[in-house]
C-alpha cells in the first residue's frame, strides 16, 4: 500500500461551533472526526441543529474551521493562495444544496461553464465532453432550456452533470437527493460515483444531508448519522 494521503479527512471538527451547529439540542462538545479511503461511498446525516450542513464549505476552503483540520489528499484548502484554490477544487466536484445553476444560462451552458472558464480544453473538446455528460444524465431534449423551464429533477441532473465536468476524482454532494424519487436517486449516485465499475475506477463520494432514501442505504459503504440517533449498521 503507497503512503499516498487519504482523499478527505476530517481531524478534530468541533460540530458545536459550526454554523448551524450550536443551536438548542446540538451538543457544543462534539468532535467530528472521519477518514475515507479512496473509491469509498459515505454519507453523514444529521439535522439542522447538528452541524452537518457546513462540513462541504469546510473541505473546499470556503468557511474556516473554528478548531481541527479538513484535509484533501493532505491539504488544507482554506491554506493555499486563491489561485491554488481553484486549481485544486478542478480535482474535486461540488454539488451544492439545491442546484446553484445560473438561471440566465440554459442547462448545457451551466454544464460547460467550468470547462470554459478553468481549463485550457480547445472549444470542440469542450463540446465533446459537454455531449457525454448530456448524454449520461438523459438531459440532451432539455439541454436548452433554461432552469426556470426544468423540471426539479432535470436541474438536478444539471448541477451533477457541472460537479463532473472536469471528471473529478472525489464528488462532494450536499443533500443530492432532496424531492428526487428513490429510483432516480439511485441513478444519479451511479453516475456520481462512476457507475457499476470495477472498484478501482470508481470515484470517492462524500453525501451530506439530513436523510438517505432506502433504496441507496446498501449501495453505500458507511452511514454516519451527528447527533443522538444511531444510523443503520452498514458495511464497514
Amino acid at each position: 500500500m503507497s503512503g499516498e494521503p487519504l482523499p478527505l479527512v476530517f481531524e478534530g471538527i468541533p460540530l458545536g461551533l459550526l454554523p448551524g451547529g450550536n443551536r438548542m439540542g446540538s451538543d457544543p462538545h462534539a468532535i467530528f472526526s472521519l477518514e475515507i479511503r479512496p473509491h469509498e461511498t459515505v454519507v453523514v446525516l444529521g439535522d439542522a441543529t447538528s452541524g452537518v450542513d457546513a462540513l462541504t464549505g469546510l473541505v473546499l476552503g470556503l468557511d474556516p474551521t473554528p478548531a481541527g483540520r479538513a484535509l484533501v489528499w493532505g491539504t488544507e484548502i482554506a491554506l493555499l493562495s486563491r489561485l491554488k484554490q481553484l486549481a485544486f477544487r478542478r480535482r474535486v466536484g461540488y454539488l451544492p444544496a439545491g442546484d446553484g445553476l445560473l438561471q440566465n444560462l440554459s442547462l448545457r451552458d451551466n454544464i460547460r461553464l467550468p470547462l470554459r472558464f478553468g481549463s485550457d480544453f480547445q472549444p470542440d473538446e469542450i463540446e465533446g465532453r459537454v455531449d457525454v455528460i448530456l448524454a449520461q444524465l438523459r438531459l440532451k431534449a432539455v439541454a436548452q432550456f433554461r432552469p426556470a423551464a426544468a423540471t426539479e429533477e432535470e436541474r438536478r441532473r444539471a448541477a451533477l452533470g457541472r460537479a463532473l465536468a472536469f471528471d473529478p476524482e472525489l464528488v462532494i454532494l450536499d443533500q443530492p437527493f432532496d424531492g428526487l424519487t428513490e429510483r432516480v436517486a439511485a441513478e444519479l449516485l451511479e453516475v456520481a460515483r462512476g457507475g457499476e465499475l470495477a472498484e478501482g475506477g470508481r470515484r470517492t463520494l462524500f453525501i451530506t444531508g439530513q436523510d438517505l432514501p432506502a433504496m441507496l442505504r446498501p449501495r453505500v459503504e458507511r452511514l454516519i448519522r451527528l447527533g443522538n440517533t444511531p444510523a443503520p449498521a452498514l458495511r464497514a
